[in-house]
């Protein structure tokens, strides 16, 4: 078979077929640790098996399958060493790598895309894919003007497959909870499949990627390649190599972590206000470092479209929660919606739920570790612990889960750099108010 696997019952076998027995009694035990339980003992073999197997079916399937690991992959730093750390390089070979489609496949593509004389647009065109993503592959070629690009196609039945793949998983998201108590799965697949209808049509990429690059151009910190041509399922952008990200996290110096990391958050909290779109993909694969310094951008499907910066109801929840105003901030939260009706947290519960994620904010600079992340997905998922009832009494509204996706994404990917980083200056660059009424900003 040439493309994608279409047929829902051939996917959701191979869905069916993950290790959801071993790795279940994996998260199980730990799932009961936080209750107060004992463990259970998983032999490591037996994890690596399930991990190889998860990064062969996801890989394989591609579409939303990957697309689901690529997002659960910014977070496993959230994860227990003891049961994150045999899948965690199956899930960092879900940000760049997938068995590539034959090149009769990409062939047909490109000629319904750019017609059937498509090759005379390039001097040279590797038909060996370079990369690829969780609905398309990327080639290298030479445009005809000389100058080198990445073609990147989308793979055949596509769409098909996205669909039925968010909703299989989202028919099986119980079973994958115990794995991260303190993120919730289901409207992690919900707003994955929200996007989907953009992620598809690369002409929509295209003009995000435009934007971003206009915004970028000659920017000493970011080079975001610029668009050379497009169509609904393919796209020709400029070649730019570097190293990955996920490099970085496993074999770079402090200071190379250091820098990434830097990079990456003045990226996160300057874009809302300099183009008015905000970067919805942080997983590592989207993201390399130049030999000059400078942070290379890829992959512009997913964006959240924010014309007047960061949704101020958020920054301004930021702000009382730094200024240490728990009735106001009890307050703006029921006013805004982000608490349920019914709801009887006190405003102490509320500013005591939300302190620790104001944490790196208070000093010039914070270290973003996997014990630090650990520690707060166990203080929101531990049945036992007094903000666990209090953030189930919390609400997001829709408008502001992919804002909140991309932040915590975005921490999560700096637990990975275990990295110091200023973020208090470089949130107060760009949004200097919130800081007006904060203790330590005088």
């Amino acid at each position: 078979m040439t493309d994608i696997p279409r047929r829902t019952a051939a996917r959701t076998a191979k869905l069916a077929s993950l290790p959801l027995g071993a790795a279940g009694r994996a998260a199980a035990g730990w799932g009961r640790r936080l209750a107060g339980g004992n463990g259970e003992e998983i032999s490591a073999q037996m994890m690596q098996k399930s991990a190889e197997q998860l990064f062969a079916v996801l890989g394989e399937l591609k579409g939303g399958a990957m697309k689901f690991g690529q997002a659960l992959s910014v977070f496993e730093a959230a994860v227990p060493e003891e049961y994150a750390a045999p899948f965690r390089e199956s899930l960092v070979k879900l940000q760049s790598a997938a068995p590539p489609m034959p090149p009769r496949d990409v062939d047909r593509m490109l000629s319904e895309q750019f017609g059937r004389g498509w090759r005379s647009r390039f001097t040279e065109f590797d038909d060996t894919p370079a990369a690829a993503a969780s609905i398309g592959q990327v080639h290298r070629a030479v445009w005809r003007d000389g100058r080198e690009v990445a073609v990147k196609v989308q793979y055949p039945g596509a769409e098909q497959a996205l669909l039925s793949d968010l909703r299989q998983l989202s028919r099986m998201s119980r079973l994958m909870q115990p794995f991260l108590p303190g993120l919730d799965i289901k409207p992690l697949i919900s707003e994955l499949q929200d996007r989907m209808a953009e992620e598809l049509d690369y002409r929509d990429e295209a003009d995000n990627q435009r934007a971003f690059a206009a915004a970028y151009d000659g920017d000493p910190q970011v080079k975001v390649p610029k668009v050379v041509a497009s169509a609904p399922k393919a796209m020709v952008s400029e070649w730019v190599t570097g190293r990955k990200l996920s490099d970085v996290i496993a074999r770079g110096t402090q200071e190379e972590r250091d820098h990434a990391a830097l990079q990456l958050s003045e990226f996160l909290y300057a874009s809302p206000e300099r183009v008015g779109l905000l970067h919805a993909d942080p997983h590592p694969g989207n993201f390399l470092l130049l030999e000059d310094g400078r942070l290379m951008v890829i992959d512009f499907g997913a964006v959240a479209r924010l014309p007047d910066g960061m949704p101020r109801p958020l920054s301004e929840m930021l702000r009382l929660a730094l200024a240490e105003r728990p009735v106001d901030l009890l307050a703006h939260l029921q006013r805004e919606g982000f608490v349920r009706t019914g709801s009887q947290m006190t405003a102490d519960e509320a500013m005591a739920y939300l302190a620790p994620f104001t944490e790196p904010m208070h000093t010039e600079s914070f270290r973003f570790d996997r014990a630090w992340l650990q520690k707060q997905a166990e203080r929101v998922g531990d049945l036992r612990s007094p903000q666990f009832n209090t953030g189930r009494e919390l609400n997001l509204p829709a408008q502001y889960l992919l804002v909140h996706r991309v932040t915590m994404g975005t921490i999560g990917v700096l637990c990975q750099l275990d990295a110091d980083v200023p973020l208090r200056g470089i949130v107060q660059q760009w949004n200097p108010w919130i800081f007006e009424d904060s203790p330590a900003s005088g």
